[in-house]
C-alpha cells in the first residue's frame, strides 16, 4: 500500500543565501525522492516547495532547520498545500 502524500511550501530564514543552501536543498530532496523547487527571495530568505511521501517531506522539513555547512537557520515557516498536481523532480529556480 502506498504511503500518504504531502506537499508543503517552506520559507527558511537566517543566513541562508550565499552558503549553497539551494544546491544543498536540491540534493537533500532528490536523495529522498521528493519533487518541487527551491529559490532565493529578495529579503534574504529561501523558499522551497516540497512534495512526496509524508515521512520524506517531514524529514526534509527537519533538515531545513539545519541546512548546509555555513548556514544559520533562525526560522522555518511551513504552509500545507494540496498534494495534487505534484511536479516531477526537484529544481533550483532562479
Amino acid at each position: 500500500m502506498a504511503g500518504h502524500r504531502r506537499k508543503v511550501q517552506a520559507r527558511v530564514y537566517g543566513n541562508v543565501q550565499g552558503v549553497g543552501f539551494r544546491a544543498w536543498a536540491r540534493d537533500e530532496a532528490t536523495s529522498r525522492g521528493l519533487a518541487g523547487w527551491v529559490c532565493n527571495e529578495a529579503d534574504g530568505s529561501v523558499t522551497a516547495q516540497i512534495a512526496g511521501l509524508e515521512e520524506a517531506v517531514s524529514t526534509m522539513i527537519e533538515r531545513l532547520w539545519k541546512g548546509p555547512a555555513g548556514a544559520s537557520v533562525s526560522k522555518v515557516d511551513v504552509e500545507e498545500l494540496a498534494a495534487e498536481n505534484t511536479s516531477v523532480g526537484f529544481r533550483i529556480v532562479a
